[in-house]
């Protein structure tokens, strides 16, 4: 099970450079056109818009399971035993919260996402922000994982903590 959990992040971090480069290809490209040629690649900057989205929630995903998401540390790390292991319980419990929120929201705008599409290429916006759901659940099963673990001591939480370079 480990070795696919592996798999499952080395995969959405390839995609993540791979549509990183292609934003860059495309947002280059169409500046040498437009500068140089006076035209440009309608499909070219819609397709980099859509890329962007991708990018920004397989980037959040990946952020979480390296930690790397922004946290306010200042007060949890002066804490001790239990109100430490309270304080780190709540903040996953809130991006639990958080998570079931995005879903909820997502499937309620379902119905207007389908009917949607892209301007230039006529994707449709359900393609463009079926990424969110991947993330809302990839980011609320870490999540659950943590809590489980927390609950049953298989971790501490000053490993929950992020860290931070100013200390």
């Amino acid at each position: 099970m480990q070795k696919i959990i592996h798999w499952y992040y080395k995969a959405l971090e390839l995609i993540v450079v791979l549509a990183l480069a292609a934003m860059c290809v495309m947002v280059f490209g169409n500046v040498v056109l437009r500068h140089f040629f006076d035209s440009g690649i309608n499909t070219s900057e819609e397709l980099s818009r859509f890329m962007f989205i991708w990018l920004t929630f397989l980037g959040a995903i990946v952020a979480m399971r390296e930690g790397g998401h922004l946290g306010v540390d200042m007060v949890v790390r002066r804490l001790s035993g239990k109100t430490q292991f309270a304080a780190v319980l709540l903040a996953q419990l809130i991006v639990l919260l958080c998570c079931a929120v995005l879903l909820w929201g997502l499937m309620r705008q379902h119905s207007l996402n389908v009917a949607n599409t892209g301007m230039v290429t006529g994707i449709s916006l359900s393609v463009v922000y079926s990424v969110a759901y991947l993330c809302a659940a990839s980011i609320g099963i870490l999540t659950l994982a943590n809590i489980v673990k927390l609950l049953t001591g298989r971790i501490s939480p000053a490993s929950l903590i992020p860290t931070t370079n100013s200390d």
